[in-house]
């Protein structure tokens, strides 16, 4: 089981609300970015056992983490930010975006934000970008189950409304088969223009 070591760190140097913050859906052609900020409880008994990157897990054990997660945590908050948002300031910026609304939007205001890869937000917190930190550090692990959770439920309903993509198998990353429904069919509107030029020929489907 991942341990909070890192916050229990900061725990120890004055920070109290250490928050984790990750994003789900960088990659994708279709649907938003999501991004989740967590601040968990450190107590012993209070730890959800069994977080990790939310990529090594079942979408099953996921869900049933996501449920623990939010019931125990401090405060959480999820952002989506758009296709049309992403392509209009990119994909970076886009995630950036997210993961400081989803930090303003916590109840307890965050006094250490500790965020995974080499992101930098334009907060007013001290943060630290973690290398793998999904797979290191406790509360973004948190995040990102909770981000991948939210975003996998959305893009299920989205395949109700656009079944030609298989969304709810694909979760709008490029399969072989996503990309053969844009060939044949064109976009929809949660499609990433950005993202589909290569293979798309300005059809697109109401």
């Amino acid at each position: 089981m991942q341990e909070p070591t890192y916050e229990r760190e900061y725990a120890a140097r004055g920070f109290h609300a250490v928050a984790g913050v990750d994003e789900a859906g960088r990659g994708p052609l279709a649907g938003p970015v999501v991004c989740a900020a967590v601040i968990m409880p450190l107590e012993d008994d209070l730890l959800v056992a069994g977080v990790d990157d939310s990529k090594k897990l079942s979408a099953k054990k996921r869900e049933k983490l996501a449920e623990e997660i939010k019931r125990v945590a401090r405060a959480y908050a999820i952002v989506e930010i758009d296709e049309g948002t992403i392509d209009e300031i990119n994909i970076l910026q886009a995630t950036r975006l997210g993961m400081k609304r989803a930090v303003e939007s916590l109840g307890v205001p965050a006094d250490m934000v500790l965020t995974d890869g080499t992101m930098t937000l334009d907060i007013e917190a001290p943060q630290r970008s973690i290398i793998k930190g999904d797979a290191l550090v406790y509360s973004i692990g948190a995040a990102s189950i909770l981000a991948k959770v939210y975003r996998d439920a959305l893009m299920k309903q989205c395949a109700l409304e656009f079944p030609a993509y298989g969304f709810e198998r694909n979760a709008g990353y490029g399969t072989e088969a996503h990309i053969r429904a844009i060939r044949e069919v064109g976009i929809c509107r949660i499609h990433r223009r950005t993202f589909v030029k290569k293979f798309w020929d300005g059809r697109e489907r109401t």
